[in-house]
């Protein structure tokens, strides 16, 4: 990695809790979000959907909508005419199955809410007063609602290309002896787990502007995505036109968490369309549509064996993940994207010495799959952690010790999954997560209240995060597609200020806070001084966007690496106008270039800048004008990863069978933290999901197909209410894989607070003989895990 010339002084600003610069905008109303765009002549767009899960279409009528007073235009696939989006993998036809997805259906529909058909009007009522209007005829055929379905004998094929229904079938990490290890150890334990089908809900829902610009002769494409590069490719590719054609940028955005990193078949419907009518054409995704037709996540099964030693040691792993990726492949990641995540990584922060692990991704007739903060991790982290407590059980072992037992405390460790480990804090926050509760004496008030007749349990989680994903560590999935690298410029211009460019998109994540603050650093200036640019596709040639917690990882580590280069390029005009050489000088720490041998000797850089612009015959020779660097990061190796342990005390009341967080700690370790509170408030919005998933949040389907959670009054979102206070404690282990030493800190809350949570509900109930493997945990569940005892209630 390079090294800086001004490493900061003291108090830095990486390490400050430096208030968010995006808030004076957005909290005083002056973000621009997508629905807040507004061009002249602009029209609006809603979809004709289906209300069937399952069917061949028969016949589309739009002669009605057309008649609607101002609708506009209105068009089938059969109208549109542009390509499928197709999301692969490079493997084997008896592993994966290859499919695609229609932008419009043509001539079937595969989940309840598949759009059909494009309405074009004036104004957005009139657009839904034309799809009311639209008349669609089905032959409908038995929908594939659930895992059991989808993979009996005979089924209905969701595709006919997906035989069994199955997108993806792998068995990966098979150990030679693995069934001899199982059959001779001191103890086996089998758990089953199920979490329920989630949305991620961003506050702000999808949306999309397009609008044709004769002058520029390109189509620009305004829209809330987390991955623009991606959305302008597939566009110009199912349009078929070059693309240069195509330019997406992004506005600010109101959240992602993974569903908006997919490219979605509507933006690019939106674009046909104002291509065709070469008018600016609206869609705005309201709130029913995004709760059941747009991507979901989550719902997966895991059938888990492991084995111990008497010693509390694990011997081997067997796991059968199943997931439920609905009805498409979703681009670029596949329907592979859960499964392959579970397996490639399950062991985790523990040292497993066999493993054998089986992905399936199934096929059904609801709304796909995309990535949902933390991709599969809670899943697999919560089997993992329902085994620790069994096999505790079992040898009669304190869960927290049986973790002690098995967690790495050597680093760099190479895994039984052929997963490199770079340094961490396994044992360590382990520790002190279960030394903050006992010194706050939770374990006193836990055995009071069992004499009381009341049910309170304490449960842990103990888990890493993969972040800093490079081309290397996706190459491994396989994919056709392969994310990795970053594109960082940053520009000075003739007052001294920076101007940065990313390919990364903040949604929430601070950006324009954490990247100021390492260039800041790197070139010893005001924060105030720095500005960030993203999300415009014309910026820089290629970027992959924010998802996996790559954005200080990988696209910080670009930043860093560019600033630092002009801090060099700054040195050498520098020395040059000193009359020194440039080995004789430094980066002062207020805005210039000073001599090492004589401090006072220094010129600021609003005078380099003026050479380097307006007097460039003054230069250094051979030196290019302008105070411009570009440099490109890609994640090395295996990634970094973050880890973290939560502990939960919780109360199961008799009455209702409501669970209660009375405690939540969190002790992460992120590597080197460039800003706390930005940090404690992606653990706290991340808990707070995974807490949502633990308890409260699930879309379920009927024997047709139709999602039964359509409002927030069916879909149980937590408010502030159910959501407990939230101590974040901080270790720093530097990472030495990326330029600032931090590692990603977006997904590991949501990782750990399912498993830790139920295993806290485990143990409230012990009592009652009762162990609960799936989530979310319905207050009926506890009820009844009370009622099957003997305790009184």
């Amino acid at each position: 990695m390079s090294e800086p010339k001004f490493h900061g002084r003291s108090g830095t600003w990486v390490g400050a809790s430096v208030r968010r610069r995006e808030d004076p905008r957005l909290l005083t109303g002056q973000g621009r979000f997508v629905d807040d765009i507004h061009l002249p002549g602009m029209l609006h767009a809603q979809f004709v959907r289906t209300a069937i899960a399952h069917a061949a279409i028969t016949g589309i009528d739009l002669s009605a909508t057309l008649r609607v007073p101002g609708v506009v235009a209105a068009f089938t696939a059969a109208d549109l005419a542009v390509g499928d989006i197709v999301a692969a993998l490079e493997r084997p036809a008896e592993e994966f199955a290859l499919t695609a997805m229609p932008v419009l259906a043509r001539d079937r529909v595969r989940f309840a809410g598949e759009p059909v058909a494009i309405v074009i009007a004036t104004d957005p009522y009139a657009a839904e007063d034309g799809v009311d209007a639209a008349d669609v005829d089905y032959n409908a055929e038995t929908a594939v609602t659930g895992l059991s379905h989808a993979l009996a004998d005979g089924a209905p094929l969701v595709h006919t290309e997906a035989r069994a229904n199955t997108f993806l079938d792998v068995t990966m990490f098979a150990t030679d002896g693995i069934d001899a290890i199982f059959d001779g150890a001191d103890c086996v334990v089998q758990v089953r787990t199920h979490s329920g089908r989630q949305n991620a809900l961003p506050l702000e829902t999808r949306g999309v502007v397009a609008s044709w610009d004769a002058r520029d002769d390109q189509l620009l494409v305004q829209t809330c995505s987390q991955v623009p590069h991606q959305v302008r490719t597939v566009t110009a590719a199912c349009l078929g036109v070059q693309e240069r054609t195509v330019r997406v940028t992004v506005p600010d955005m109101g959240g992602g968490f993974g569903i908006k990193c997919v490219v979605g078949r509507e933006e690019i419907a939106v674009s046909a369309a104002a291509l065709r009518l070469r008018r600016p054409v609206k869609w705005i995704e309201d709130r029913r549509d995004a709760l059941t037709a747009s991507f979901l996540a989550r719902e997966q099964d895991y059938t888990a064996r492991a084995a111990f030693s008497a010693e509390g040691r694990i011997l081997a792993l067997d796991v059968d993940v199943v997931c439920d990726m609905g009805a498409y492949s979703c681009y670029p990641f596949t329907a592979g994207i859960e499964p392959l995540m579970a397996t490639a990584e399950m062991p985790g922060v523990y040292r497993v010495p066999a493993y054998r692990a089986r992905g399936r991704a199934i096929a059904t007739n609801k709304a796909p799959t995309a990535p949902y903060r933390g991709v599969s991790r809670p899943q697999y982290v919560m089997t993992m952690e329902r085994l620790m407590e069994r096999a505790a059980r079992e040898l009669g072992f304190d869960p927290v010790q049986i973790r002690r037992q098995n967690v790495i405390t050597s680093f760099p460790y190479s895994g039984i999954n052929g997963v490199t480990y770079d340094r961490g804090s396994y044992r360590e926050s382990l520790d002190l997560a279960e030394q903050i509760l006992l010194d706050e004496g939770w374990y006193g008030y836990r055995a009071d209240a069992a004499a009381a007749g009341r049910a309170v349990g304490i449960g842990y989680c103990c888990f890493n995060e993969r972040t800093g994903y490079g081309s290397e560590s996706f190459a491994k999935r396989r994919m056709t597609v392969v994310p990795g690298f970053d594109i960082s410029e940053v520009r000075m211009d003739l007052t001294g200020a920076v101007v940065v460019t990313s390919g990364t998109i903040n949604h929430g994540q601070s950006h324009e806070t954490t990247m100021a603050q390492l260039v800041a650093d790197r070139l010893g200036i005001d924060i105030a001084a720095v500005k960030l640019r993203q999300g415009d596709t014309e910026r820089i040639p290629y970027g992959w966007g924010t998802f996996a917690s790559r954005s200080i990882t990988v696209g910080g580590s670009a930043v860093a690496m560019a600033a630092t280069r002009l801090g060099e390029k700054l040195c050498l005009i520098g020395a040059h106008l000193l009359g020194t050489e440039p080995d004789n000088t430094r980066l002062d720490g207020a805005g210039g270039v000073a001599a090492c041998d004589d401090p006072a000797r220094r010129i600021p850089y609003e005078e380099i800048a003026d050479v380097a612009y307006l007097r460039s015959h003054l230069l250094p020779k051979g030196t290019d004008p302008t105070l411009t660097a570009t440099a490109v990061f890609d994640g090395v190796g295996d990634g970094t990863f973050s880890n973290a342990s939560h502990a939960v005390v919780v109360e199961c009341h008799h009455g209702t069978g409501a669970v209660e967080i009375l405690r939540y700690v969190c002790v992460e370790d992120c590597g080197v933290v460039i800003n706390p509170q930005v940090v404690d408030g992606q653990c706290r919005g991340g808990i707070a999901q995974g807490i949502a998933g633990a308890l409260f949040e699930e879309i379920t389907y009927d024997d047709l197909g139709q999602p039964t959670g359509g409002s927030f009054i069916d879909y149980k979102v937590p408010t502030a209410c159910e959501i407990p206070d939230i101590s974040v404690t901080h270790l720093q282990t530097p990472s030495e894989l990326t330029e600032s030493g931090a590692k990603g800190a977006g997904e590991g809350g949501t990782i750990g607070a399912p498993a830790a949570v139920l295993n806290a509900i485990n143990d409230a109930l012990r009592s009652t003989g009762t162990e609960l493997d799936r989530t979310p945990v319905h207050p009926q569940d506890v009820l009844a895990a009370f009622q099957r005892s003997d305790v009184p209630a």
